[in-house]
């Protein structure tokens, strides 16, 4: 998946939580934040479910359709 970079504006405490936890793990800080992202917005397994549930014989076309209208379903369930 392509990455993109963006500027945010985090609260102290909150930025140094991130360093100090990719620092114990070994991992970078913005693999944190995704990961924390993904999870906020419930797309962590998305895909997984969408291609398990999907038949093998879908075209391209059909599969986008699916995971795009599986997206929106997603973001409509959110609080």
């Amino acid at each position: 998946m392509a990455s993109a970079g963006a500027a945010l504006i985090i609260e102290e405490g909150l930025l140094a939580a991130v360093r100090e936890r990719a620092q114990r793990v070994g991992r970078p800080e913005s693999e944190l934040v995704e990961e924390a992202l993904r999870r906020y917005l419930g797309l962590d397994g998305l895909l997984e479910q969408i291609w398990a549930a999907s038949p093998d014989d879908l075209s391209e076309q059909e599969s986008l359709e699916l995971a795009y209208s599986e997206l929106r379903a997603a973001r409509v369930e959110r609080p």
